[in-house]
C-alpha cells in the first residue's frame, strides 16, 4: 500500500470502496489516488485535494478486464468507443485470434471463410502490419490493444491454394512478414488449424514460423486442430508446436465439443497440467455451451442446435436455427448451409460441467471470442466479464471474486507481457473497473443479445473514464500495448 502522505494533490480520487488488486490476494477497504494515467496512491487518502473525487463506497474498484481472446481487429477502427467491452469492464483487448487477423492481406479478392468474420476485401486494405498500427495509433480506441498475427492471414498472403501445405520459399516468405510484425509491435502468432485456411499445415509449417515469434519474444495462441474426439491429439500438436519452438503458447476457448465427448475435460485437463510441467502453457474459457464462428456444414453434426447469426444471400434468416430454414425451405440442414454462405452461426454443442471444471482450472483466463460484426452476435460480445462475476462467482460459486478478477486481470497481463497492467497498485496504470458486486450481471441474451451488462459504473483507461452513466464518455484513451518478453 502506498504511503497516502507523499500524495498532495490528485486528479482523481476514489473513495471507500473495495480493492480487488488482481493479484489474487485478499480483497483491502482502501482509496485509490490517481494522476495523469497512473495509480499513485492506494490507502486512506481522505481530504487529499483532486480535480474529481468519486464515492466508490460498497463497490469493488478492480484492475480493467483484459479480454485475452477477441476479433475486434475490425471495431478498434470502425467503432472506437468499444461499447461491447468497456460497457462490461474491459479495457484491453487481444486481437487477431484464431489465426484471423485484419493485418496483413495482399490478396485481391474477398477474403476466405473465417476470415470474412472480420469483413470483406474493404476492411482488408492493410497490405503490411505497420500500415494497421499506424492507424491504431492514429486515431486510438477507447481500449488498449494487444494484436496478434494471424496464420491463415499470413498464408492468404502467399499461397494461391489454401488446401494444401505451404512449401519452403512461402514459408520463408511468411517468416519475413512476421518479422516485420513485430517490428511493428504485433505479441505473437495466432493459429485456427481447425478451419479451411490452415488445416491443410502440417505441423512443422507452425513448428517454423512459431520459431520466428519465439526468436521476437512472441507467444503462440492456438485454435486448435480439432476439439472433438480427436482432442487430447490436438494438445499434444500445440504442445509439440510449444517445445519444439520454445514458444510460451495459450490454447484457445478450451472446449470438448460433442455429446460423445461430454466430461472429457477431466482428460483435456489433466494432459494440459502434464504438460504445464514443461513448458508455459496457458489457457482461456468463454462462460457459455455455445461457440460461434462461419456457417460450415462439417461443424453441424458435432451441435445439438445451430442458430445463423448472418447470411450474406439471405440476411432475414439470422436468429433462426438451421434446422427450422431447411425445414422451410424443404431441403437437408447441409443444402440449407450451402443457401445460406456465406453466414455465420451459434453451435449449442457442450455441456455445462465441462464449463464450470475448465472455469475452475488454476490460471485459466477468460475471453469473450465475441463477433462484433454478426448481425446477431453471440451473447459473449456483450456479456462475458459480467456472466463470469454474476453466474459463476456470485450464484454458482465456481471461482472466488479473487479468484475471478485475477484470472481476468493479473494472469493474462503476466502472460501476455503487459507491464505495469492487470493491478491496482501504485505505479500501474490507471486502467480501472468499478462496480457493484451484489448486482453485476449479462442481460444479452442469444434471443436478445446486444444489451450492456448491469451493475458496471464506471471504466478508466490510461487515466481516464471510458464508460460513466451507462454509456461511453467519448472519450478514447486506449493504446497500442506490446509485449514485453
Amino acid at each position: 500500500m502506498s504511503d497516502p502522505a507523499s500524495v498532495t494533490r490528485l486528479d482523481v480520487l476514489i473513495l471507500g470502496g473495495v480493492v480487488v488488486d488482481g493479484s489474487g490476494t485478499d480483497a483491502i477497504r482502501a482509496d485509490v489516488g490517481i494522476c495523469g494515467d497512473r495509480i499513485v496512491a492506494i490507502g486512506d487518502l481522505a481530504g487529499t485535494d483532486a480535480e474529481e473525487t468519486l464515492d466508490a463506497a460498497g463497490q469493488i474498484i478492480a484492475p480493467g478486464f483484459i479480454d485475452v481472446h477477441t476479433h475486434d481487429d475490425r471495431m478498434l477502427l470502425e467503432t472506437p468507443a468499444m461499447t461491447p467491452k468497456v460497457s462490461q469492464g474491459v479495457t484491453t483487448v487481444v486481437t487477431g485470434n484464431c489465426g484471423v487477423s485484419l493485418a496483413p492481406y495482399t490478396g485481391k479478392n474477398d477474403p476466405p471463410p473465417p476470415m470474412n468474420l472480420l469483413g470483406g476485401r474493404e476492411w482488408y486494405r492493410f497490405t503490411r502490419p505497420e500500415d494497421y498500427t499506424a492507424v491504431l495509433h492514429e486515431k486510438p480506441a477507447a481500449t488498449n490493444a494487444v494484436l496478434l498475427c494471424g496464420h491463415s492471414s499470413l498464408r492468404a498472403c502467399v499461397m494461391d491454394d489454401l488446401s494444401r501445405a505451404a512449401t519452403t520459399a512461402e514459408i520463408d516468405r511468411m517468416a519475413r512478414i512476421l518479422d516485420d510484425a513485430f517490428s511493428a509491435g504485433f505479441a505473437g502468432l495466432s493459429t485456427g488449424l481447425a478451419y479451411p485456411t490452415a488445416s491443410a499445415a502440417p505441423t512443422q509449417e507452425v513448428i517454423e514460423l512459431a520459431k520466428i515469434a519465439a526468436s521476437h519474444g512472441g507467444l503462440h495462441t492456438s485454435h486448435m486442430r480439432d476439439e472433438e474426439d480427436a482432442v487430447l491429439e490436438a494438445i499434444d500438436e500445440t504442445v509439440t508446436i510449444g517445445c519444439q519452438a520454445q514458444i510460451p503458447s495459450v490454447i484457445s476457448h478450451h472446449k470438448v465439443c460433442g455429446q460423445q465427448n461430454y466430461g472429457r475435460t477431466r482428460e483435456t485437463l489433466s494432459r494440459i497440467s502434464e504438460a504445464r510441467q514443461h513448458m508455459p502453457l496457458g489457457l482461456d474459457v468463454y462462460p457459455y455451451i455455445a461457440s460461434s464462428t462461419v456457417l460450415l456444414k462439417d461443424f453441424l453434426a458435432r451441435a445439438e442446435r445451430v442458430m445463423v447469426t448472418w447470411s450474406t444471400p439471405h440476411p432475414h434468416m439470422a436468429g433462426r436455427d438451421v434446422s427450422d430454414i431447411a425445414a422451410e425451405w424443404g431441403v437437408s440442414p447441409e443444402e440449407a448451409c450451402d443457401r445460406l454462405n456465406p453466414a455465420g452461426a451459434i453451435y449449442f454443442q457442450m455441456d455445462e460441467d465441462d464449463l464450470k471444471r475448465v472455469m475452475a482450472y488454476p490460471e485459466t483466463m477468460i475471453g469473450s471470442d465475441g463477433l462484433p460484426h454478426d448481425e446477431r452476435p453471440h451473447p459473449r460480445l456483450w456479456g462475458t466479464f459480467p456472466r463470469v462475476l454474476g453466474r459463476y462467482v456470485r450464484d454458482e460459486k465456481v471461482l472466488s471474486l479473487t479468484q475471478a478478477i485475477h484470472r481476468m486481470t493479473g494472469v493474462p497481463a503476466r502472460i501476455f507481457g503487459l507491464t505495469d497492467r492487470g493491478a491496482v497498485r501504485s505505479g500501474a496504470f490507471a486502467d480501472l473497473v468499478i462496480f457493484d458486486p451484489d448486482t453485476v450481471c449479462d442481460r444479452a441474451t442469444f434471443e436478445d443479445p446486444v444489451q450492456p451488462a448491469d451493475g458496471i459504473s464506471r471504466v478508466m483507461s490510461n487515466g481516464q473514464w471510458i464508460w460513466r452513466d451507462c454509456a461511453p464518455t467519448g472519450v478514447h484513451s486506449g493504446r497500442h500495448l506490446r509485449r514485453a518478453a
